[in-house]
């Protein structure tokens, strides 16, 4: 205990180890003071600032989720049109090609029903043409005939009557030899 007795000749000397009271009670009204300020008045500005910046924060990623949702919905939303324009596409692409394919089928019954009508038309015209020349050639072969047979037979043919009866037997044998 060296260090704590007085030293000789009464001159108080300071322990540098061992502080002196008057500090320390000054020391420690200004902590307490010092503590006081601080609680006071800096740490609650300091958790208002902390808990803006927390808000801020928490508000910015509130924010910023409520952004992505939306975004995610109009791309559904987007994703959805895009796929009904797709499948009206298709539905037009279709009606179109059915359309075509009954135009193109009406077309076809129109040009076959033409051409049928021509046909048919040509026919009737040959049938009448083929009448026609049947009943010309008969007339032509009838005057033929009978005057070949006059000159083969020597007499005259002319009576009416008598030249259409061996006009049609001339005609009906060759008809029937023809058939054969």
């Amino acid at each position: 205990m060296f260090f704590l007795a007085a030293p000789e000749g009464g001159e108080t000397t300071h322990n540098p180890i061992i502080p002196v009271w008057q500090e320390i009670v000054v020391g420690g009204i200004a902590f307490i003071v010092l503590c006081f300020v601080l609680m006071k008045f800096v740490f609650p500005r300091m958790e208002q600032t902390f808990q803006a910046r927390v808000d801020a924060i928490e508000g910015g990623i509130k924010r910023a989720e409520a952004a992505q949702a939306e975004a995610n919905q109009l791309l559904e939303q987007y994703r959805a049109q895009l796929a009904e324009a797709r499948t009206d596409a298709a539905r037009i692409r279709d009606d179109a090609r059915a359309d075509a394919e009954g135009i193109r089928q009406d077309i076809l019954a129109k040009a076959r029903e033409e051409s049928d009508r021509v046909i048919a038309a040509g026919k009737e015209q040959l049938q009448a043409e083929r009448a026609t020349i049947v009943r010309e050639l008969r007339t032509e072969m009838g005057t033929i005939a009978v005057d070949l047979a006059s000159k083969i037979v020597g007499e005259s043919l002319a009576d009416e009557a008598r030249r259409k009866g061996t006009v049609d037997r001339f005609l009906n044998g060759l008809e029937s030899t023809g058939a054969r």
